[in-house]
């Protein structure tokens, strides 16, 4: 579908060829159904849900948000209705939204994962997947625990064949190269990864001499982080040849147009719907105003615009692993 006032948007992710490049993070949206009324889902790049798991949770006890400067602290936890719940009440709805759904899944093992993937991969209405490898704000199966490249790689390599569908991987930026984790997932067989999920972070309550959060720590997003999402972002983007999705402070369509410059193919915005519900239509409208007052007629001619990036790999890359 080309994009009206002569503006093409137009991406592809893997398999999903999406009308425009602009996302709603997962977790920040909830599963597309509730934002109906609001926003023209239809319209957007994609909706990402929740995170899906196995079985409902319940989350982190509260307090599971804290405002900070610049941002949001979260430890919510992955509460979720589970699997069945997803399927039984949750799908029906999404279909009838006409909008290109990408479900988010998390697991506490790979196991759990080819459990998720292989449930739903025969699902109506599912484009794509986001592999959630980079919850914060879990004990088990969280950020750390998927950090090791040959994890990352040897999972998705177990995920490919249960899918036609797109498979993205959401990475951590908490750890000491990006680029690795990229590579990993490149070479598993990953159509696109997100960079990135949230930093952790903290908040001290010094009145009650604890944290303002259920917890220790918690995800923190928002305009604090961008220029960390950026760098990650780019070294992401250097590293392969699949698409980057960037997330991470995106607030307006400035802040899209400068992951895009930096190397993403799409970005996804996230805590700015908790403040404005039509937070990712106005950044679509605006992107698509903003390339126009620049000239740009192709958003693809915009992506690596920035001085010296990203480049491409000179070695060529592994064959990717199919089952």
């Amino acid at each position: 579908m080309s994009a009206p006032r002569g503006v093409d948007l137009r991406v592809r992710i893997g398999p999903m060829a999406l009308a425009n490049p602009v996302l709603t993070a997962s977790g920040t949206f909830g599963y597309g159904d509730e934002y109906a009324h609001v926003v023209d889902v239809a319209g957007l790049g994609a909706v990402i849900t929740k995170t899906v798991t196995l079985e409902p949770r319940a989350g982190n006890p509260p307090r599971r948000i804290a405002e900070t400067a610049g941002g949001m602290l979260n430890s919510i936890g992955l509460e979720n209705v589970g699997l069945a719940a997803f399927r039984r009440d949750k799908l029906p709805r999404l279909r009838r939204l006409d909008a290109t759904i990408v479900a988010s899944v998390g697991g506490e093992t790979p196991a759990e994962l080819e459990r998720l993937v292989a449930a739903l991969g025969r699902e109506r209405g599912i484009a794509g997947f986001e592999i959630n490898f980079s919850c914060p704000n879990v004990a088990r199966g969280g950020a750390r625990y998927w950090a090791a490249p040959r994890r990352l790689e040897r999972t998705l390599a177990r995920l490919r064949p249960l899918t036609r569908a797109a498979l993205i991987a959401k990475l951590s930026p908490d750890v000491t190269s990006i680029a690795d984790l990229a590579r990993a997932c490149e070479q598993g067989g990953a159509d696109a990864v997100t960079a990135v999920n949230t930093f952790v972070g903290m908040a001290v309550d010094l009145e009650q001499r604890g944290s303002r959060l259920g917890r220790a720590t918690g995800g923190l997003s928002g305009p604090a982080i961008k220029p960390l999402a950026l760098a990650r972002c780019h070294e992401a983007a250097r590293a392969i040849r699949i698409p980057v999705i960037g997330s991470g402070g995106i607030m307006n369509a400035r802040d899209a147009l400068e992951f895009i410059a930096v190397g993403a193919t799409a970005v996804q915005v996230g805590t700015a719907s908790f403040i404005h519900p039509r937070a990712a239509q106005d950044v679509l409208e605006g992107l698509r105003e903003a390339l126009e007052a620049r000239g740009v007629r192709r958003l693809l001619s915009w992506r690596g615009a920035l001085s010296g990036g990203p480049s491409r790999p000179e070695l060529i890359p592994r064959e990717r692993r199919r089952a």
